[in-house]
């Protein structure tokens, strides 16, 4: 039997993926590493069909009213679960490990009318992650130290692709 947990780790993931956006902003961050760059995203929440009749600023406010909390979970599973540790936090490190709901609330504020998630490190894992919706429908991503991954999650939300929910 699931935990009440990962149900609602179920849910949250459900909700995400019926989450419809589009990227209108993108730009690399650079690092003092060439190789530690890292990348802001722009993005807008859209209807997951072409119906013209639809208003787009209407249907962005709306999805964030609703989608919000499972798209920055999912955003944040998909970094806790492509990141690496860095020098010692390899001492907290488990490749085994599972991103969870405590996570998830841990790294979440609602600040200055936007729904945040921002995580730096968790459990050995160096996520350099935060993510932003506001109720107007648009999201800024940014990454530091992750190079070019948040294109591949976005994608693989979009395809709906890799995910599952932990414990199934």
């Amino acid at each position: 039997m699931a935990s009440e947990a990962q149900s609602t780790e179920h849910e949250l993931l459900k909700t995400a993926l019926a989450v419809g956006f589009r990227i209108v902003g993108e730009e690399v961050l650079a690092a003092p590493d060439e190789a530690e760059f890292g990348m802001r995203l722009e993005l807008k929440f859209v209807a997951e069909d072409d119906d013209d009749e639809l208003d787009e600023d209407d249907v962005a406010e709306e999805t964030a009213e609703w989608g919000s909390l499972g798209f920055l979970f999912v955003l944040g599973a998909l970094s806790f679960a492509d990141a690496k540790p860095r020098n010692v936090s390899i001492i907290d490190y488990s490749e085994k490990d599972n991103f969870g709901l405590a996570d998830f609330v841990t790294g979440l504020r609602f600040l200055r009318g936007e729904s945040h998630f921002d995580a730096d490190y968790i459990r050995g894992r160096r996520i350099k992650t935060r993510v932003a919706v506001r109720t107007n429908g648009t999201v800024r991503i940014e990454t530091i130290g992750r190079g070019k991954a948040v294109l591949r999650w976005l994608e693989q939300m979009k395809a709906q692709k890799l995910l599952r929910v932990v414990g199934e």
